[in-house]
């Protein structure tokens, strides 16, 4: 089955069903127009859920249809939960969207949940944000748009680790979470914390893959040297991709302005630095996450405008 759109939903409110219409214009960097979820501000502009998602709600005695689960655009024939982020799709021939988060964490049962009996929205449905507008219908096609796999190399800085005294918790959350993000492992390594080392592998992997996350070493300890090193390296810094990392840190502790973690361009390369435990790595990773395609993009030349 070809993929296409089934239903198109909008609402003026947020939290509840969405009534179906038979087209509507999606604003580039914005959402679909007249709809409560649309915004400039964020990066969940437009909802997403497959009609093959519905019929199980369905197949469970639920009186449910398109709409009802506050998704903007139901789909069918495509798998939207195998589309890592980063993954830009054509609707309607046209209009070009990017998926920027698959799933979300729903903290309170909504109104929608209480009407419908369960939500699939949180576990199956995706976000999307605009990339190029225009006017979409019941019926139009969706086709992935081709894009290349960003390659990447994990290092992990352990004294312990390197020498087999302790687990790399750390480095197998990085692994998790890029396996959602459309990226292809290259180099994974453990290595003590020697200037020597890790200089030579950051010169190195920086003319092999896109990008290069680190983990350990960034904080105050002397064998510290994650931070001094990449700052060697890199040609440029970019201050916004640690400072965000930094903010995320700090609504869980105080601590987390000790860290000084950098992140910068090398060549074609993007470094980023992590944190050392297996929890701040999920945080400060979930944090950047949604702008490390784009980044990769424009470090290796891409001439698409940042403020979409």
């Amino acid at each position: 089955m070809n993929a296409r759109v089934v239903s198109i939903n909008i609402s003026d409110r947020k939290g509840v069903r969405k009534k179906p219409v038979e087209e509507v214009e999606l604003r580039e960097n914005f959402g679909i127009s007249g709809d409560a979820h649309a915004s400039s501000e964020w990066h969940r502009q437009v909802s997403l859920l497959a009609m093959e998602s519905i019929r199980k709600m369905k197949d469970m005695g639920l009186d449910v249809g398109p709409g009802d689960f506050a998704e903007n655009i139901t789909t069918e024939g495509i798998d939207l939960l195998s589309l890592p982020i980063g993954t830009r799709l054509l609707i309607g021939g046209r209009v070009e969207v990017e998926v920027s988060q698959i799933g979300k964490e729903c903290h309170s049962r909504c109104s929608i949940y209480y009407q419908a009996g369960d939500c699939v929205m949180p576990k199956e449905g995706i976000f999307v944000r605009v990339l190029r507008g225009g006017k979409i219908k019941i019926g139009d096609p969706i086709e992935i748009k081709g894009t290349e796999m960003i390659s990447l190399a994990i290092i992990t800085l352990s004294d312990k680790g390197s020498k087999g005294e302790r687990e790399d918790l750390s480095g197998q959350t990085i692994r998790e979470l890029v396996s959602t993000m459309g990226m292809t492992v290259k180099h994974y390594e453990i290595i003590p914390d020697e200037r020597d080392i890790l200089k030579e592998r950051l010169l190195r992997l920086s003319r092999e893959v896109d990008l290069i996350l680190t983990t350990g070493g960034t904080g105050l300890a002397p064998r510290d040297i994650t931070p001094d090193v990449t700052l060697e390296v890199i040609d440029r810094e970019i201050p916004g991709i640690a400072e965000a990392m930094r903010m995320e840190g700090l609504k869980k502790t105080a601590r987390a302005m000790l860290s000084r973690a950098v992140a910068g361009v090398k060549g074609q390369c993007l470094i980023v630095n992590l944190p050392g435990s297996p929890k701040a790595v999920r945080e400060g990773l979930e944090a950047i996450m949604e702008v490390i395609p784009h980044a990769v993009e424009k470090i290796k030349g891409s001439e698409e405008e940042c403020a979409r």
